[in-house]
């Protein structure tokens, strides 16, 4: 049996691969918080989970989640695994009232999206989706900025991400779009909750070029290609007339900043760039002279981890959601627009065409 402090939150995490040890480390640094459990069906990612904790848990270790999740030994889950297995991870713990943290995407398709929100519905758990983008204290900088009026009405988002390749995953999972939900769900559905963050308005339509033009190309697991885009240009129109802009690059290594975010707006202009972790705000009535740039670093972080302390902050709400009986900071339907919106990018591409989010959303397959 799992020793446990009586006034912790008991956390199970299936899925033990690279985020879920992202996730493990974060736990280890949040007061009130006790990892009890693991589970995943590859041993060496078990394996992996139980070095990276150097002792510090104590926790049991399940090879598959249904076990963990019947274990009695967690008040919460965390849920790691691949994308194309959430649906299913979910449905097993949404029949049960323990609170849980899914790894974004929450699914691969609107359809399964759809079936978990529905699932989900009278329980008293808490359901929180992990797009912790906007946790990054530079990025939360500019939501706030933005929320108190600097720019005005946004009237345009632009978001550019040019970083390094996919990392290796357990089976290569992540090479593939069937496994994923393509990049622009695995990837970027992060960035299109950011541009429904910024608006606060609900996307109409999606118009997205991409192609896969220099990752993965030479790489074969039995002896199937990858499929996965490794760049793309995203246009999104909101309901209120806001455009919103995602430029993707995955073999831009050479680049001084991995994420840049401008929001522009009648009023003036706030930008955020990481890791550089700096904000610039500037209003239109002073022109250049009045810009000011900020470093925004956030005292709370007790733990930085691989996604600039946003994973920490976001665990911090989830544990405080949990204790005061409050919901998600992060819903089901933010969840599920993200999704969408990769999804209806993708489909632009594939088809050459705009694409609604209403034809997405009313389609049970995509």
């Amino acid at each position: 049996m799992v020793g446990t402090r009586s006034d912790s939150i008991r956390y199970g995490i299936i899925g033990t691969g690279m985020m879920g040890v992202e996730h493990l480390w974060n736990l280890h640094h949040v007061a009130g918080a006790q990892v009890t459990a693991i589970a995943d069906p590859n041993g060496p990612s078990r394996d992996f989970a139980v070095a990276a904790d150097e002792g510090k848990s104590n926790f049991e270790v399940f090879t598959n989640h249904q076990d963990l999740i019947t274990s009695g030994l967690v008040d919460a889950v965390v849920i790691a695994t691949p994308n194309m297995t959430h649906q299913a991870v979910l449905n097993d713990v949404l029949a049960t009232d323990l609170h849980v943290l899914v790894e974004k995407p929450l699914c691969t398709t609107v359809g399964h999206c759809q079936e978990v929100i529905a699932a989900a519905r009278g329980r008293t758990g808490i359901v929180w989706v992990g797009l912790e983008y906007r946790y990054m204290p530079p990025i939360a900088r500019l939501l706030q900025e933005v929320r108190a009026g600097a720019v005005g009405r946004p009237a345009m988002v632009a978001i550019r991400e040019h970083r390094f390749p996919f990392l290796e995953k357990v089976g290569h999972w992540n090479r593939f779009n069937r496994n994923t939900g393509g990049t622009l769900v695995e990837k970027c559905c992060h960035f299109f909750d950011l541009m429904n963050q910024v608006t606060n308005d609900r996307p109409v339509r999606v118009l997205a070029s991409g192609a896969q033009d220099v990752n993965h190309l030479h790489e074969a697991y039995d002896g199937e290609v990858p499929d996965i885009l490794d760049n793309a240009f995203v246009i999104v129109d909101y309901e209120c007339g806001a455009r919103a802009l995602l430029d993707l690059c995955m073999f831009a290594e050479a680049s001084q900043h991995q994420e840049e975010v401008s929001v522009v707006g009648p009023l003036g202009k706030v930008e955020a760039f990481l890791p550089e972790a700096t904000v610039r705000i500037g209003a239109r009535a002073d022109g250049r002279r009045g810009i000011r740039t900020e470093e925004i670093f956030d005292s709370r972080v007790a733990y930085e981890g691989f996604h600039h302390g946003s994973s920490y902050l976001e665990h911090l709400d989830f544990l405080a959601a949990i204790q005061s009986g409050t919901g998600a900071g992060v819903g089901l339907e933010e969840g599920l627009w993200s999704v969408a919106m990769g999804v209806a990018a993708q489909r632009s591409i594939a088809e050459g065409r705009v694409v609604t989010l209403d034809e997405v959303l009313s389609d049970p397959s995509a």
